[in-house]
C-alpha cells in the first residue's frame, strides 16, 4: 500500500532536496515528518539523537534507516542495543544508498524511521 510520505528526491553536497524542498545538512524522518538532525559523522548517532524514533516505538517504525554518510560503517552498539531492545530493526548503509532505498520502502508502505548523514 502506498503511503502520503515525503519523496526524497536527491541528495548532493551537504543536504538534500525532500518534496522539491532543499534542505541543508543531516535529516530524520519519523512518522512522515522531516526534522532536521544534528547529526555530522555516525559517532555522533546516539541513542539521544535518535530520540523521536525511540519516542514512536515499535508500533510505528518497524525499523530504521540509517545512512551512515559517505561509507558504509556499523553503527554504534549502544544505538543497536537500545534498537534491538525496543523491538526497532536496523538497516544500515551508505547514506547514496539509504537515499535511494528510502523512496522504495515508503512507496511499499513500510513503516520506517530514516536518519540520514548529510555528505
Amino acid at each position: 500500500m502506498a503511503r502520503d510520505a515525503p519523496s526524497l528526491d536527491s541528495f548532493g553536497p551537504g543536504g538534500f532536496r525532500v518534496s522539491g524542498v532543499w534542505r541543508p545538512g543531516s535529516l530524520l524522518i519519523v512518522s512522515d515528518v522531516v526534522a532536521p538532525w544534528p547529526v555530522r559523522q555516525l559517532a555522533e548517532a546516539t541513542p539521544d539523537s535518535l530520540y523521536p524514533v525511540f519516542a514512536a516505538g515499535a508500533r510505528e517504525v518497524e525499523f530504521l534507516l540509517l545512512g551512515t554518510g559517505a561509507v558504509n560503517s556499523l553503527p554504534p552498539r549502544p544505538l543497536r542495543d537500545l534498537l534491538q531492545k525496543g523491538g526497532i530493526g536496523l538497516e544500515y548503509m551508505d547514506t547514496a544508498a539509504a537515499s535511494r532505498m528510502y523512496n522504495v520502502l515508503t512507496a511499499q508502505g513500510r513503516r520506517l524511521a530514516c536518519a540520514l548523514i548529510a555528505m
